[in-house]
């Protein structure tokens, strides 16, 4: 199900990938920042680190490695990254994740 209309209506942030792969709506306030995030095609994210990070899987899988390990996440599950630790992820087409970041500025949000 996709997310509805009165969230994708929110503003989106600027991130390094293409519309056609990566919808965007994010929320943000001085302590931090919220991120609905639609994957449109199959992605990588290149390992990094920044702030601490949680997030949720509301469908479609994530095989995320944070740190030395490495697990499949799936609709229903959770994920904490600490400030700091490397992360990257395969993320398939037509998943749906909501992110909190711990920096109210992670991402501008375009005009």
């Amino acid at each position: 199900m996709p997310y509805p209309d009165f969230i994708t209506a929110f503003p989106s942030i600027d991130v390094p990938f293409p519309d056609d792969v990566l919808q965007t709506a994010v929320v943000r306030s001085d302590a931090g920042l919220v991120v609905f995030f639609t994957f449109l095609k199959d992605m990588t994210l290149p390992m990094h680190a920044h702030g601490a990070q949680w997030g949720t899987i509301v469908e479609g899988e994530i095989e995320f490695t944070i740190g030395d390990e490495t697990k499949i996440y799936r609709a229903g599950d959770s994920y904490s990254i600490p400030a700091g630790a490397q992360h990257g992820a395969m993320i398939k087409a037509g998943t749906r994740v909501i992110d909190v970041f711990a920096e109210a500025d992670r991402y501008a949000i375009k005009a």
